[in-house]
């Protein structure tokens, strides 16, 4: 049995983007590799008359914007998702400061070694995109390859570094567990209410209605039967209420058959028309499927409060990695994610498991939700 191959960090990229981008990349990387040694090599060597200052300056500038423009280059041309870095900050300091910061900081480094390293490899990509022009096989089939692992290299050296990507986690995980610690107290007190204003006070009834039942049991047989009366009614009344309150807290529906079935009971309930389209096989874990029933179930009762909408669609899919809910409806629009509010209260659901919710809401509509739920943690 062969062992499966591990998916690519991004897509492949066209072959036509990647054909030009080895072409155009050559005479880029040729300019940036003369600029760089030139100005390190002048500026170095007449930094002690101080005019070496300035050129040190810029040639360190140059580096740090070429390295932005192969990010972007990447990202445009490869599929590679670079993003921009952090870097440290340069406002209201000295040339000689300015110097000095960027050369401690660790991402001018880590460009200026991507732009040494992609010189020599742009002389091999410039041989292999001609021959592609004329070898159509070798243009569909290699190049793309070579420009995927092309955007590895950029993506390893040019995007964050472990460090802060460890820290940007680790500061997301903080705030959605402090988030999820939110959303449990808020869910805790809401269950805690409920319960004291519904089936406790029927409980209550039901047992006051039984007392004077029995005080009357000898003397008052017609009263009696009235008293049960009301008592079996509140106690009817009260196992509703908890079974209201039960499926509030996991629906048996959604336990038995699944996220499909469970959305559908959830639109039929609904006071406008909700298309349902649900595919979302293997099934997801269990944490996923009830935060994803209950982002839906919340936004659609949003939905048929407040929006104006006469209907709306709820789609889920499924990829690899993530459970994706998308609601849609035709309403007034203009929602946003308000503190406090029932959209910032779907985003603190879905941060228990590190989702994150997403609102477009244009003024006049429609609204789109989404959530990207992650099936691993």
């Amino acid at each position: 049995m062969t062992a499966q191959q591990p998916p690519p960090e991004h897509p492949r990229p066209h072959p036509a983007r990647t054909v030009a981008y080895m072409l155009l990349s050559f005479v880029f990387r040729l300019v940036q590799f003369i600029l760089i040694v030139v100005g390190a090599v002048v500026g170095v060597g007449t930094v002690v008359v101080w005019v070496g200052f300035p050129i040190l300056l810029a040639t360190t500038g140059f580096v740090r914007w070429s390295g932005d423009v192969e990010r972007r280059w990447a990202r445009r041309m490869l599929n590679t998702p670079l993003g921009p870095v952090e870097r440290l900050p340069l406002t209201g300091q000295s040339m000689t400061r300015r110097w000095l910061t960027r050369l401690t900081d660790p991402t001018t480094w880590r460009d200026l070694s991507y732009l040494m390293v992609a010189f020599p490899l742009s002389i091999v990509e410039l041989p292999i995109a001609i021959a592609s022009i004329v070898l159509l096989p070798m243009a569909i089939w290699v190049t793309p390859w070579l420009g995927w692992l092309h955007g590895n290299l950029a993506l390893s050296m040019l995007g964050p570094n472990r460090t802060k990507k460890l820290e940007r986690k680790a500061e997301h995980l903080q705030a959605s567990r402090a988030r999820g610690v939110d959303a449990a107290e808020a869910e805790r007190r809401r269950i805690e209410r409920d319960l004291h204003d519904g089936a406790q006070q029927r409980l209550v009834a039901v047992a006051m209605s039984l007392g004077r039942a029995k005080s009357k049991f000898d003397q008052d047989p017609d009263a009696v039967r009235g008293l049960l009366d009301e008592a079996h009614s509140d106690a009817k009344l009260a196992v509703s209420e908890l079974r209201d309150l039960a499926r509030g807290i996991y629906p048996a529906v959604l336990g038995d058959r699944g996220l499909d079935a469970a959305l559908s009971a959830q639109a039929a309930r609904t006071p406008i028309p909700v298309d349902v389209e649900v595919d979302v096989e293997p099934r997801p874990p269990a944490a996923v499927e009830t935060t994803a029933y209950f982002i839906v179930g919340e936004t659609l009762t949003n939905v048929a409060k407040h929006s104006g909408a006469t209907e709306a669609t709820v789609k889920l899919w499924r990829t690899d990695t993530h459970v994706i809910a998308e609601i849609t409806d035709n309403g007034r629009g203009g929602a946003e994610v308000r503190p406090g509010g029932g959209l910032a209260g779907l985003a603190d659901r879905a941060a228990t498991i590190d989702g994150v919710i997403t609102v477009v809401s244009p003024v006049g509509g429609p609204t789109v939700i989404r959530a990207d739920l992650p099936c691993q943690w």
